[in-house]
This record gives C-alpha cells, structure tokens and sequence, in this order.
C-alpha cells in the first residue's frame, strides 16, 4: 500500500470501482483492488498545476493534441491501477476505456506536481511520487516523458523514454522544457508565473 494515500476499507474489482466512484464527491486512485482517499492539493499545488495545463492548452491550438486536468482518471494498468496524475496529455487518436470518456487510456505525457516540503503529507508523497507511482507510469506502453515538478522551489524533472526503450532524466530550473512527446516547448516562467519563485 503506498504510504501517502488514505485507503478507504473496501476492497473492489476494477469494475466495481468505477461504478462506486461515480456516487462518490472526492476523487479516489484504485491499486489492485483498494481504493486510496486523494489528499487535497494546497493553493501552490494548484495554481502551478494550472499554469502547466494553460500552458500546454495554448501550445496545442491548432494541433490535434489534448491536455487533461486532474480531474481525468487514466488508466496505468489495466484492471490494477487507476489514478488521477495533476495533468495528461496526447497527440492524435486519443483512446478511452468506455464511451463515457471517463478514463483515459493513451497518454503520452504526465505531468506530477510534487508536495511542498511544508505540506504535512510531504515526505511520503513526494516519495511515492517519485518511486511507487513513477515506475508504474514509466511501465504504461503509450507514455513517453513524465515531468515532476517542484513547488518549494524552481526545479522540473523530465523522464524522457527513448527509441530504445531506455529513460533518461533532465532537470531543468530555467529557460523551456521541450517536449517531444506532445511536439511543444513550455517556459518554465510560464510554469511558474504568480509563484514567486
């Protein structure tokens, strides 16, 4: 069980899940079989998530690329693992699970904005974040690069996989995350605009 989410005492199949979390008003990821309560995201969390997805929503005009905010759930393994990352996004035929449009199945880029040292799940988030979670979304066939982005301070990762299969890392504070997997650049002041830092 990953040590920063809440497991709510009921154990599903995946289908079961799904229907449960239609009736339900907070956001729940499902990991063979146990549903886990989602944290609430701090003002800094949000707003630098936010300025991510306008950022990419305003690169991708014109394009057939899509962004997703964190309330789209995607699909990292079939029938094992739900969760609901702080945005996707893909370019091209865009795959669902079901006609509902509810779970996203074929993204190409995630996006994860790490807890603040101050929030008080932090530590254990941001290594779940960075280990449990990250490996799970490196294993999802469709998924090219995967960014973790500070919010204490500036600083981006990008896990980038590639031709050959193998990850590579570039940590970026400065200047634009280029990403291949959706065709745009993104400036890191764009990022984090607002924030201070």
């Amino acid at each position: 069980m990953p040590a920063t989410l809440t497991p709510v005492s009921l154990r599903f199949t995946a289908e079961e899940y799904f229907a449960w979390e239609e009736t339900q008003e907070e956001k729940h990821d499902f990991i063979d079989g146990e549903v886990f309560t989602m944290s609430g995201a701090s003002r800094i969390h949000s707003d630098i998530a936010l300025n991510f997805a306008v950022a990419l929503r305003l690169a991708f005009r014109g394009t057939e690329c899509s962004v997703f905010a964190g309330g789209m759930r995607v699909e990292v393994e079939p029938g094992g693992r739900y969760v609901y990352p702080d945005l996707a996004a893909a370019c091209g035929a865009l795959s669902f699970l079901t006609a509902r449009e509810t779970t996203f199945v074929n993204p190409a880029l995630i996006v994860e904005v790490l807890a603040s040292p101050t929030y008080r799940f932090s530590p254990s988030t941001e290594a779940y974040d960075r280990g449990e979670k990250l490996a799970a979304y490196r294993a999802m066939p469709s998924v090219r690069e995967i960014v973790l982005v500070r919010q204490d301070r500036r600083g981006v990762e990008v896990f980038r996989r590639g031709d050959d299969g193998k990850w590579t890392i570039e940590d970026v504070a400065d200047g634009t995350l280029a990403l291949a997997s959706v065709g745009v650049e993104v400036s890191v002041d764009d990022v984090y605009e607002g924030m201070g830092l």
